[in-house]
């Protein structure tokens, strides 16, 4: 792989990658930052976010980019891969005293090349609605902050609304506003309209109109991250407790739960049809859980710190026909109900509508492959790909397969079986092995249980597991931290399929500390893994500090309770997937990934934004562009 800098093999960063597509390259031309490009220096401040929408310009160039800075807010002509970026001419740039942004959200549906809406979150709490294009203020929701004082987590439109928004807080609760009605002068007063295990949700008793409309009460700690699924109707939540939560919105039932392996989920995104679900958090994991099923599937191990975000690639995910099946386990109705669940859902777009398609009158199986990237604190990127195998474990393979490195299993696993398979794609030749023995990064305790319950046949593996892009447990990362290397950092327990009703709620630190490859490979123990990854809160409080101190004597008991049941499996329970491209790709830690149509975007406690062109998109980026726009700090 190419590298610029001049570093050490260790610290490289790399200005490109190629997967089974090509090659990706980063154009630095298209580099977005603060005006003067200097490093920002990230200490104290929340996460770096970056926001898209497109006007309709009728001159083509309607992609428009918003991103905050410390207490500055950018908002920039979006020129991707075609020019250079003008920094010199920011459309709108705002500076805040006494707060910071934290997320924004455009508004697709209202945007036009004279006007957008824009939303904004603060450190403090409140809410702004801005149109940075007329440079107007519109309203400022939880002005007083009667509604919540605690910071601003999420920010996201209802989709397919005009009008109504959500917003998490670090309290844990969302609120549902409509920008037409005001907050009030007082406290709001709420009434319970429904409630299940550990959420509720409530409605605002006023006379008038007044925000919020709903408040959604969800798990213990901070709800540090929501989406909602392509058709809208859906609503995942990623919190500090390590739940994730889906639920139905209009109805607020709760459809399934995940935990994670230890501590908070930090992050949550669908497939672009809503079959999948990835979360991402402290457990220096990616975890892919399913909607149908209501069960994760897999887990991705290639971070060496805390993934602080995941994205599916809706221009790389692709469903292929395949060849008759030679044998399937199950009835033929448990495989038509398996392939074509969801068909009748609203699609979103045409990767969405193109997943969905299920022929049920041949029973062909269909070659998948989920593209799916992350980004952590790590400074590295991670690319994934999710097949079929993985997600029809009882079908045999199609002769479509992904790129997966060779590799191989040192131990055999506990039912005394292998599953090796070797394929051939074009010019790679792949051997994926399949291993049940425990991952070298699981303690001692989790180790004594396997041991005690390997001779109970209901404890055992099925003898045959899903061929899959899986990373051997006996290869692990020896760098950084290893799942139960923070164990003692687990937050909350269950029994069966339940939620918990209290939890370990994890705190957050009052700054941040550069971090390199380097660091993350001294920085094993638990206590300076939370002080120097952590991207929680901004403050913290003395009395977060003694729950904090109070919870960490039970988490292991908690951790017990969790793992082996169907919200934690074990790690050898679910194929363990190794990341296509982990690549170091920032000075600092990353705090954006965005797929776009010919790039894919990238950003960086520092402050800078990068675009990496997909291949074959390179050559689109114009041969005039001046040199002098080019950084002229490190290339990032």
């Amino acid at each position: 792989m190419a590298a610029e800098g001049g570093g050490k093999e260790m610290n490289e960063i790399k200005t490109q990658f190629t997967t089974r597509e090509g090659v990706y390259k980063l154009l630095t031309h298209s580099e977005y930052s603060r005006p003067n490009r200097v490093p920002f220096n990230s200490q104290g401040s929340n996460p770096v976010k970056v926001s898209f929408v497109n006007v309709n310009d009728q001159s083509g160039n309607g992609d428009r980019i918003c991103f905050n800075v410390g207490r500055e807010l950018y908002f920039y002509i979006y020129k991707g891969v075609r020019k250079a970026a003008d920094l010199s001419k920011p459309i709108d740039k705002r500076i805040y005293k006494g707060t910071q942004p934290t997320c924004h959200d455009f508004n697709p549906l209202t945007a036009t090349a004279e006007s957008v809406s824009l939303l904004v979150g603060f450190s403090a709490g409140q809410v702004q609605l801005i149109d940075p294009i007329k440079k107007e203020t519109s309203k400022l929701f939880n002005e007083e902050r009667l509604i919540d004082k605690s910071r601003v987590t999420c920010v996201r439109w209802v989709p397919g609304s005009e009008s109504l928004f959500l917003v998490a807080h670090s309290s844990g609760s969302m609120y549902l506003y409509n920008v037409e009605n005001t907050c009030g002068t007082t406290a709001p007063h709420y009434q319970l309209l429904k409630q299940g295990e550990n959420y509720a949700v409530h409605t605002c008793k006023s006379k008038s109109a007044r925000n919020p409309l709903l408040r959604w009460t969800v798990g213990e700690g901070a709800l540090n991250e929501f989406a909602f699924s392509p058709d809208g109707k859906f609503l995942a939540c990623a919190s500090q407790d390590g739940f994730l939560r889906v639920f139905g919105f209009d109805a607020a039932e709760l459809h399934g739960t995940m935990k994670s392996y230890f501590g908070g989920l930090l992050c949550v995104c669908w497939s672009p049809d809503g079959r999948y679900i990835v979360a991402g958090g402290e457990d220096d994991l990616v975890t892919v859980w399913s909607f149908s099923d209501c069960r994760v599937i897999a887990r991705g191990h290639g971070h060496k710190s805390w993934v602080s975000v995941v994205a599916f690639d809706h221009c790389t995910t692709s469903v292929e026909d395949g060849d008759p099946p030679a044998e399937f386990s199950g009835s033929d109705e448990e495989f038509h109900e398996q392939i074509n669940f969801g068909a009748g859902r609203d699609r979103a777009n045409s990767a969405h509508s193109r997943l969905s398609k299920r022929n049920s009158t041949d029973s062909r199986p269909v070659s998948v492959t989920y593209r799916f990237g992350s980004v952590g604190q790590d400074t590295q990127m991670c690319l994934w790909d999710l097949t079929e195998d993985i997600l029809f474990p009882h079908l045999p393979l199609s002769r479509t397969r992904t790129h997966t490195n060779v590799m191989s299993a040192t131990s055999p696993p506990a039912t005394g079986q292998t599953t090796t398979t070797t394929t051939t794609t074009n010019t790679t030749t792949t051997t994926t092995t399949v291993s049940t023995t425990n991952p070298s990064g699981t303690n001692g305790k989790d180790n004594a249980s396997n041991s005690s319950t390997s001779g109970n046949p209901a404890n055992s593996l099925p003898g045959t597991l899903p061929r899959s892009n899986s990373l051997p447990h006996s290869s692990a990362p020896t760098g950084g931290s290893t799942p139960n290397s923070h164990a003692g950092s687990n937050s909350s327990s269950t029994k069966g399929n339940s939620i918990i009703d209290s939890a370990f709620i994890a705190t957050g630190v009052s700054k941040f500390a550069t971090l390199s490859l380097h660091d993350s490979r001294k920085e094993r123990h638990e206590k300076d893994h939370k002080r120097n990854h952590s991207m929680g809160h901004i403050s913290s409080k003395s009395s977060d500090k003694l729950n904090q101190l109070s919870s960490s004597r039970t988490a292991k008991t908690e951790v017990a309770k969790t793992l082996g049941t169907t919200l934690c499996p074990r790690m050898e329970d679910v194929p363990l997937l190794e990341p296509l491209v982990c690549k170091k790709i920032a000075h600092e830690r990353l705090t954006v990934l965005i797929f776009l149509e010919d790039c894919l975007v990238t950003a960086c406690q520092e402050g800078f934004v990068c675009t990496w062109a997909r291949p074959g998109k390179v050559g689109l980026l114009s041969s005039q562009n001046n040199p002098a726009n080019s950084p002229s700090g490190t290339v990032v």
